[in-house]
């Protein structure tokens, strides 16, 4: 029987160090082109970019111009909006087990 994962909506600031670090890691190339429109409980139209974990779905806050300004003000990335390499290394090694749970299932 598969689980329904509860669904999360909030913005990027309120998420914990490890699901922002997990969010980069995911997108390598920056937050903008992978936002999506949806309309929440209040009938709203939200921009936000989705993001899946083993336990929550979460669905992240931001307009293209937020997603720019975060990839522009972090010092993780570099001036081209990637990830830097030595981050991108350290985060691969710090959330190895995240990545691999699925590999053990079968």
């Amino acid at each position: 029987m598969e689980t329904i994962k509860p669904k999360v909506i909030q913005n990027y600031e309120k998420l914990s160090k490890d699901i922002q670090e997990q969010i980069k890691l995911y997108y390598l190339e920056g937050f903008s082109e992978h936002l999506i429109e949806f309309t929440n409980p209040k009938g709203e139209l939200v921009t936000a970019l989705p993001f899946e974990t083993e336990d929550k779905i979460y669905m992240i806050r931001m307009t293209v111009r937020r997603a720019l300004e975060l990839i522009d003000q972090d010092s993780d990335f570099d001036d081209d909006g990637v990830l830097l390499s030595s981050r991108r290394e350290r985060y691969e090694e710090k959330y190895a087990e995240v990545e691999e749970f699925d590999e053990d299932e079968d």
